[in-house]
């Protein structure tokens, strides 16, 4: 059986405000609980590098509860790029120096956000982070450094979400 064909950046995106971009992410678990995540906190799109797995994949569905159909999804080459021509502020969720928290009232004012999440482990790519226009860490606690994705995309979600 032929897949269809996959819709355009622009298409998926079209009256979105609050989208995530999938950079990376290779576990079909937590692309499933992404998608799951998303559609339960409002999230318009979804955006996924052609590294990371195919949310269509049976796992990722029954992870997702069936979300994959919910949420509108498609590929994307050049996240940072297109997003920003669409009139995307992009968000990459990394721990660096310059990061701010999650709940800082400069991102939630954007009126078009993309969140981007990176892969397990090793998080975003060094490029992403330096090209975004914003990058956001969830505050931890005891001496924790970082969340699963999926986690943390539940958050990121819930914080950014559009008011």
């Amino acid at each position: 059986m032929r897949r269809p064909q996959p819709r355009s950046v622009e298409e998926v995106c079209k009256g979105a405000t609050r989208v995530c971009v999938i950079n990376g992410v290779v576990d079909t678990t937590n692309i499933g609980a992404i998608f799951r995540s998303a559609a339960a906190l409002g999230i318009d799109a979804v955006l996924l590098t052609p590294d990371s797995c195919d949310p269509l994949n049976r796992r990722s569905v029954r992870v997702s509860m069936g979300s994959v159909f919910l949420v509108p999804w498609t590929w994307i080459d050049n996240p940072l790029e297109q997003l920003a021509q669409l009139g995307f502020s992009t968000v990459a969720m990394a721990l660096t120096k310059q990061s701010v928290t999650i709940d800082s009232p400069l991102l939630q004012a954007l009126p078009r956000l993309a969140i981007i999440m990176g892969t397990e482990g090793d998080g975003l790519p060094r490029n992403v982070v330096e090209a975004a226009d914003y990058v956001a860490r969830i505050p931890m606690q005891h001496g924790v450094d970082s969340l699963n994705v999926a986690a943390a995309s539940a958050i990121a979600f819930w914080q950014l979400r559009k008011r």
